[in-house]
């Protein structure tokens, strides 16, 4: 009875909340765990990245990545397949990285590691820690083995759920035999740029980084709707005429249409993250005074996840060379988003989140470039 309740708890509401429901159970058993972390692990750019948590005592952190490389005793995990035991933290981390200095200044004394791992893959860490010295004694650690179970499960379930979205997709661009529809360069970066700014407002908006994740996941599916364009339109090199135009503008209807086809019009197939996906898919193009399409919303009834991928997509649009028109420098695409923010269409705080880290958008910018840009339609 209570490992079923256990699996309606992992199988129910968002991954941040049903990480807190097993935290609550948790602690009837093991009372001395007063913080449960998960951060994912992105192999292709050797990066950790904090992910969700259940924090009950200390200040979570939040926005935080470093690559795995960087770490010997994460590296060794991840390797064997082990896990660690810290029973004196202050005594046991001297590196003077900004984990360190938070771990440091949270109160906690102890710490139990464990990699997780997803049909061999490195999915990422969980990390449980304690405000008493020595707490993970080989009699907790083997309480934890079904919680790291649990968590484990259901966060692989999840992502293997998104994964196979977006596989879907990418199987409908080709048997579209439209694979060149949107470069696989665009979709990396504006997802990257996306992630800088969701990252960046997140505080001051009360999200957290499940939701960051979710707008990095999903924002390259934002235009999926483009595969039931013709050719001679998604392609076309000159300016279109306001009959082309009215075509191009009703991808968003048809993307909306794919989506619920793919996730269920009526909840069906519903999961936690459907709406964040809806919304970017249905909302990217509208601008906060009214301006945009395809409903004409603005202001407050614009999702900021929406609002999020705006700014990216249009960034990125800006800086690619594209059959239609030239690339922009990253000087003049910054200056033209504070117009539009000045404007009132876009929003103010994405567009400054955005120009806040040139670096990162510079090292973005260099590092995913379009191989092909001659085939590249129109954004």
């Amino acid at each position: 009875m209570y490992l079923a309740s256990l699996a309606v708890i992992a199988n129910s509401g968002t991954l941040t909340a049903r990480l807190s429901a097993l935290h609550t159970r948790l602690l009837e058993t093991v009372p001395i765990v007063d913080r449960i972390a998960c951060a994912l692990y992105e192999a292709k750019d050797d990066q950790l990245k904090t992910f969700i948590n259940s924090t009950r005592t200390g200040e979570a952190i939040v926005g935080y990545e470093a690559s795995l490389s960087n770490s010997h005793a994460l590296s060794q995990l991840a390797q064997s397949g082990g896990f660690r035991v810290l029973d004196d933290i202050a005594s046991a981390i001297h590196a003077d990285t900004a984990h360190s200095q938070w771990l440091k200044a949270q109160g906690y004394q102890s710490s139990f590691t464990v990699p997780l791992f997803d049909r061999g893959k490195l999915l990422g860490f969980i990390f449980f820690d304690s405000c008493q010295r020595a707490a993970f004694t080989p009699q907790v650690q083997r309480d934890l083995v079904l919680y790291t179970s649990l968590i484990s499960m259901m966060i692989a379930s999840e992502m293997a759920t998104i994964r196979a979205m977006i596989e879907s997709t990418k199987l409908a661009r080709e048997l579209t035999e439209l694979r060149d529809f949107e470069t696989g360069a665009h979709l990396d970066r504006m997802a990257r740029y996306s992630r800088l700014i969701a990252r960046a407002i997140a505080p001051q908006r009360g999200l957290n980084d499940e939701f960051v994740e979710g707008v990095y996941l999903f924002a390259p599916m934002h235009d999926i709707g483009k595969i039931g364009i013709p050719d001679r339109i998604l392609l076309k090199p000159g300016r279109l005429d306001p009959e082309e135009r009215v075509i191009m503008d009703s991808h968003v209807a048809k993307g909306v249409e794919i989506i619920e086809r793919i996730i269920g019009k009526e909840g069906e197939r519903h999961f936690p993250e459907s709406d964040l996906l809806r919304n970017i898919v249905q909302h990217h193009h509208e601008m906060l005074d009214g301006s945009g399409y395809p409903q004409g919303i603005q202001g407050d009834a614009i999702p900021v996840e929406a609002r999020i991928v705006a700014v990216a997509d249009i960034f990125d649009a800006l800086t690619a060379l594209r059959p239609y028109k030239k690339e922009w420098s990253l000087d003049e695409a910054f200056a033209e988003l504070q117009r539009l923010a000045e404007l009132g269409k876009l929003d103010a705080d994405c567009v400054n989140a955005l120009a806040a880290q040139r670096d990162a958008v510079t090292d973005i910018h260099t590092r995913y470039t379009d191989k092909q840009p001659d085939k590249a339609v129109r954004g």
